[in-house]
């Protein structure tokens, strides 16, 4: 009976260890917890997103990319996929879900034993060379007992790890889209300038000659040569603009090399015929922006981390030592025989002097301050909301404005100026003044509508997260590719 109980008494450590179960298949997988997030990017504004981790899977990526932008004009739809496939700062976000499932899986690993096995006596040649073997099994009590709310804290950062990402993603569409726009509306400033020019240079020859005719003084000469100057200066700011802009989209969409030679459409697609009233737009909001979500997990996480504070706030330490010593002797008759003697320890720190009461302090308003975040995070969120909406239906009724009322008066003057040009009336530099007006007038419609597409943006932004307020966005089909590019 003395022989079972050796093994019995050293396995007991094991056994303790042993008794947290298998590791959640969740925290094992080559891309643990991207299939949520993947999910959920297709859900709120309808994109692929892919984890890249070999070299394969990059090659194929880069293939379609490749498909997807070289020499074409692409829509914003289109650089929005490409900025989530290809871009290396979004893949180094999706790494850190890994990590956290890595952090995860750790926490459902029990710690392993501490084995020590020892000679004592070496050297005794009555006892042939060695006095006794001793071997000890050390495990931590403490790590077995609060393995359940280590793991559930670390599910919560596996949980936030996950948001994180698909918040990042949000962020990254709504910028590279807000990109596109910006390009597009560049280079249709570009346009317009580009007319305002030629009109321009027609004028300026025409004082020129009329100069040197003595038909127009040297003041009437200036006056169209200074115009004239001033709106070359434009024209090349606009072209360094577009130039800038086109950059920045190229560098969020992540290409280099042979990839940049793609284009984008000379001007915005046309204003739609109508917005509608999105109803609840608070409540929408609130349900969908993963930002808030991102505060609540937050939250939960310090709920669970003042729990086990709680619990270890007295003995923060403890572990068991099982093992035996056999100890060799002579009897009487001179033969060796060996003794065995079992022993269990339990080694704790005494609280004397920190009683745990710091800690639970500490967890105590760290749980306060994150309750706080999200009480802030849910005001602001409403805040947003509704300045989302607000901006979206003026900067529509503005850019119709503009388009509907602004640019045809100018276009009634111009035209009235020409049949006057015709009838002799007025003469050349009051017709070029009406023409300069109406392109003038376009520009500001074009403008008005670059505001409407970048309010629709934000509103998406805002009911899901990605835009500035939460750390992207969709603008649905209506901006699509049309027209030749730059």
């Amino acid at each position: 009976m003395k022989s079972s109980k050796f093994p019995l008494i050293f396995g007991f450590p094991l056994v303790l260890g042993a008794c947290s179960g298998l590791v959640p298949s969740d925290y094992t997988d080559a891309k643990a917890g991207f299939a949520s997030v993947s999910g959920q990017i297709s859900t709120a504004i309808g994109k692929r997103t892919v984890f890249a981790q070999t070299q394969a899977e990059n090659a194929a990526l880069s293939r379609e990319v490749h498909g997807m932008v070289h020499q074409k004009t692409i829509s914003a739809d289109t650089a929005v996929q490409v900025a989530l496939l290809n871009n290396k700062g979004l893949q180094a976000s999706y790494a850190n879900v890994g990590l956290s499932a890595a952090e995860a899986w750790q926490q459902a690993t029990p710690v392993n034993p501490i084995v020590s096995i020892g000679l004592l006596g070496i050297g005794a040649p009555e006892l042939g060379g060695y006095r006794a073997i001793e071997g000890l099994v050390r495990a931590n009590i403490l790590d077995a007992t609060t393995r359940k709310q280590r793991m559930a804290l670390a599910e919560t950062g596996f949980q936030k790890a996950q948001l994180t990402a698909v918040n990042d993603t949000l962020a990254l569409a709504n910028q590279t889209r807000a990109a596109w726009i910006n390009a597009v509306s560049a280079f249709e400033t570009v346009g317009y300038l580009s007319r305002a020019k030629q009109t321009s240079d027609a004028g300026s020859e025409l004082a020129r000659k009329l100069g040197e005719t003595g038909a127009l003084n040297k003041a009437g000469q200036a006056r169209e040569q200074a115009f004239n100057a001033e709106l070359a200066g434009q024209l090349a700011k606009a072209r360094l603009n577009a130039v800038r802009t086109k950059e920045d989209l190229t560098r969020l969409m992540g290409l280099w090399g042979t990839e940049v030679d793609y284009t984008v459409p000379n001007a915005l697609p046309a204003l739609p015929r109508s917005v509608g009233r999105i109803a609840g737009i608070e409540a929408k909001a609130l349900g969908n922006r993963v930002d808030l979500r991102i505060a609540k997990l937050g939250l939960d996480a310090q709920a669970k981390a003042f729990g086990l504070t709680d619990q270890t706030r007295i003995v923060s330490d403890l572990e068991i030592v099982a093992g035996a010593e056999l100890e060799r002797e002579v009897d009487a008759g001179g033969a060796i025989k060996t003794v065995p003697t079992q022993q269990v320890e339990l080694e704790f720190a005494i609280p004397i002097f920190d009683s745990g009461k710091a800690r639970m302090r500490k967890a105590e308003l760290m749980y306060l301050q994150a309750a706080n975040v999200l009480a802030e995070k849910a005001v602001n969120v409403r805040s947003e909301a509704r300045v989302a909406e607000t901006s979206y239906h003026s900067a529509y009724k503005i850019a119709r404005h503009y388009r509907d009322v602004l640019v045809p008066l100018r276009a009634t003057v111009e035209e009235e100026g020409l049949l006057s040009y015709n009838g002799m009336i007025t003469n050349t530099f009051e017709l070029l003044t009406d023409v300069r007006e109406k392109l003038s007038a376009e520009l500001e419609a074009a403008n008005a509508k670059r505001e409407f597409y970048m309010a629709q943006a934000d509103l998406t932004a805002a009911i899901y997260g990605g835009g500035v307020g939460s750390a992207g966005g969709d603008t649905g089909a209506a901006i699509a590719a049309g027209g030749a590019g730059h």
